[in-house]
């Protein structure tokens, strides 16, 4: 299982499952008797009163400890959004201040970017690569399944390892109940991407599960770094087109 105190949890593009799977990884962590706490350093596309990532997470997971230290309404980047709104950006230093304070009093903290690796905070261009590389946090990688996920992926792992970032694996983040030809070919290709067997693979419609479900999709679907059962080999053995 991860042994680490912050985890980093990214996506190839936004809209992959981020949320998801930070969901999953806090609700087997929260099985396993841990305090947990899990943070989004900024959340945007949201009003004041609606609910945000955070409220999927305590849905889905029933841990309860988390932390949005900026929220913005309009669906942007998060330097644009704070922008438009008129209000000041996320401080990512701050930002990391704060997180390593949270550090100190939960065995894990789960940092949930927004969008990419690479996507915008304030005007001075800091990412959650960035606050990753600050936190020296490992980063855990969601990716779609489908068409163009090989080139988002391969981007976003050699954008990691220029900045010195720890890869924590490479999770796919919907699973579709009838996976197609581009699903099935890419499943060996996200693997020698990453240089390593897939971290988890967890199923299309899992944000829509109740708890109970919810928790025997995150133990079926993440692999025993996360402290799940998910079999990367027989996985690819079931959907791997062969040669």
């Amino acid at each position: 299982m991860v042994r680490v105190s912050i985890l980093v949890v990214t996506g190839t593009d936004t809209g992959v499952g981020k949320t998801v799977v930070t969901a999953a990884v806090a609700a087997l962590a929260r099985e396993r008797g841990s305090s947990v706490a899990v943070v989004k350093p900024a959340q945007t596309g949201v009003g004041p009163d609606e609910p945000g990532d955070l409220d999927d997470v305590i849905r889905l997971s029933g841990v309860t400890t988390t932390f949005e230290f900026a929220r913005f309404p309009d669906p942007l980047a998060p330097a644009a959004a704070a922008r438009v709104s008129g209000a000041g950006a996320m401080s990512p230093s701050r930002a990391a201040e704060r997180i390593e304070e949270l550090a100190e009093s939960h065995r894990l903290v789960i940092v949930e970017g927004a969008g990419g690796l690479l996507v915008r905070f304030d005007d001075e261009g800091a990412t959650i690569a960035d606050l990753a590389r600050r936190l020296g946090a490992p980063v855990l990688l969601v990716a779609r399944a489908g068409l163009g996920t090989l080139n988002h992926t391969a981007l976003t792992l050699e954008a990691m390892a220029g900045r010195g970032l720890q890869p924590a694996g490479v999770v796919i983040g919907s699973w579709p109940a009838e996976p197609g030809l581009a699903e099935r070919c890419n499943v060996a290709d996200l693997e020698m991407l990453a240089a390593r067997p897939l971290t988890g693979v967890l199923p299309e419609g899992a944000g829509a599960m109740d708890r109970e479900s919810f928790a025997r999709a995150a133990r079926a679907g993440l692999g025993p770094s996360l402290g799940g059962a998910f079999d990367a080999a027989a996985f690819r053995t079931a959907f791997t087109i062969a040669s």
